[in-house]
Protein backbone atom coordinates (compact mmCIF):
# COMPACT_ATOMS: atom_id res chain seq x y z
CA UNK A 1 0.00 0.00 0.00
CA UNK A 2 1.27 3.14 -1.06
CA UNK A 3 1.78 6.37 1.59
CA UNK A 4 -1.56 8.27 2.27
CA UNK A 5 0.61 11.55 1.49
CA UNK A 6 1.94 10.28 -1.59
CA UNK A 7 -1.98 9.54 -2.93
CA UNK A 8 -3.22 12.66 -1.95
CA UNK A 9 -0.02 14.19 -3.70
CA UNK A 10 -1.48 12.55 -6.87
CA UNK A 11 -4.83 13.79 -6.50
CA UNK A 12 -3.71 17.65 -6.30
CA UNK A 13 -1.63 17.49 -9.21
CA UNK A 14 -4.85 15.45 -11.50
CA UNK A 15 -6.68 18.70 -10.40
CA UNK A 16 -4.26 21.10 -10.66
CA UNK A 17 -3.90 19.90 -14.54
CA UNK A 18 -7.46 19.70 -15.25
CA UNK A 19 -7.76 23.08 -13.80
CA UNK A 20 -4.57 24.60 -16.16
CA UNK A 21 -5.19 22.05 -19.51
CA UNK A 22 -7.21 24.56 -21.43
CA UNK A 23 -4.59 27.37 -20.49
CA UNK A 24 -1.82 25.48 -21.04
CA UNK A 25 -3.15 24.30 -24.87
CA UNK A 26 -4.14 27.76 -25.59
CA UNK A 27 -0.74 28.73 -25.44
CA UNK A 28 1.08 26.61 -26.98
CA UNK A 29 -1.47 27.18 -29.84
CA UNK A 30 -0.41 30.98 -29.81
CA UNK A 31 3.46 29.83 -30.12
CA UNK A 32 3.27 27.91 -33.02
CA UNK A 33 0.91 30.58 -35.06
CA UNK A 34 3.07 33.32 -33.74
CA UNK A 35 6.41 34.54 -35.50
CA UNK A 36 8.33 37.11 -33.95
CA UNK A 37 10.98 36.02 -31.35
CA UNK A 38 9.97 38.70 -28.62
CA UNK A 39 6.38 37.54 -28.81
CA UNK A 40 7.01 33.68 -28.77
CA UNK A 41 9.42 34.70 -25.65
CA UNK A 42 6.14 36.56 -23.88
CA UNK A 43 4.29 33.64 -24.34
CA UNK A 44 6.88 31.15 -22.89
CA UNK A 45 7.37 33.44 -19.95
CA UNK A 46 3.61 32.82 -19.25
CA UNK A 47 3.20 29.13 -19.73
CA UNK A 48 6.20 28.72 -17.54
CA UNK A 49 4.01 30.80 -14.85
CA UNK A 50 1.75 28.37 -14.66
CA UNK A 51 2.11 25.89 -11.41
CA UNK A 52 4.46 22.92 -12.08
CA UNK A 53 2.33 19.99 -11.00
CA UNK A 54 -0.08 21.43 -13.71
CA UNK A 55 2.04 19.88 -16.29
CA UNK A 56 0.43 16.53 -17.15
CA UNK A 57 3.93 15.01 -17.50
CA UNK A 58 4.09 15.52 -13.58
CA UNK A 59 1.45 12.96 -13.27
CA UNK A 60 1.92 9.17 -12.37
CA UNK A 61 -0.29 6.72 -12.98
CA UNK A 62 -1.08 4.34 -9.82
CA UNK A 63 -2.91 1.33 -9.21
CA UNK A 64 -6.54 1.33 -8.25
CA UNK A 65 -6.74 -0.37 -5.57
CA UNK A 66 -3.26 -0.35 -3.76
CA UNK A 67 -2.08 2.98 -5.00
CA UNK A 68 1.40 1.58 -6.32
CA UNK A 69 3.10 3.67 -8.36
CA UNK A 70 4.78 1.07 -10.78
CA UNK A 71 4.07 -1.96 -12.86
CA UNK A 72 0.49 -0.88 -13.68
CA UNK A 73 -1.31 -1.93 -16.61
CA UNK A 74 -3.11 0.77 -18.73
CA UNK A 75 -6.35 -1.09 -19.42
CA UNK A 76 -7.18 -2.06 -15.44
CA UNK A 77 -5.76 0.59 -13.98
CA UNK A 78 -4.03 -2.15 -11.72
CA UNK A 79 -0.68 -3.29 -10.69
CA UNK A 80 0.64 -6.60 -11.64
CA UNK A 81 -0.17 -8.53 -8.43
CA UNK A 82 -3.65 -7.19 -8.06
CA UNK A 83 -4.04 -8.09 -11.44
CA UNK A 84 -3.00 -11.96 -10.73
CA UNK A 85 -4.91 -11.94 -7.76
CA UNK A 86 -8.29 -10.97 -9.17
CA UNK A 87 -8.00 -13.20 -12.08
CA UNK A 88 -7.13 -16.38 -10.46
CA UNK A 89 -10.57 -15.36 -8.16
CA UNK A 90 -12.19 -14.83 -11.71
CA UNK A 91 -12.86 -10.87 -10.80
CA UNK A 92 -11.43 -10.23 -14.25
CA UNK A 93 -13.80 -11.43 -17.47
CA UNK A 94 -11.44 -12.28 -20.55
CA UNK A 95 -8.65 -12.72 -18.91
CA UNK A 96 -7.14 -15.93 -18.89
CA UNK A 97 -4.03 -16.92 -17.12
CA UNK A 98 -1.33 -18.73 -19.15
CA UNK A 99 -0.10 -22.03 -18.31
CA UNK A 100 1.43 -24.78 -19.93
Amino acid sequence: MARKSLIQREKKRKKLEQKYHLIRESLKKEICKVLSLSEKREIYVKLQSLPRNSAPTRLRRRCFVTGRPRANYRDFELSGHILRQMVEICLLPGAIRSSW
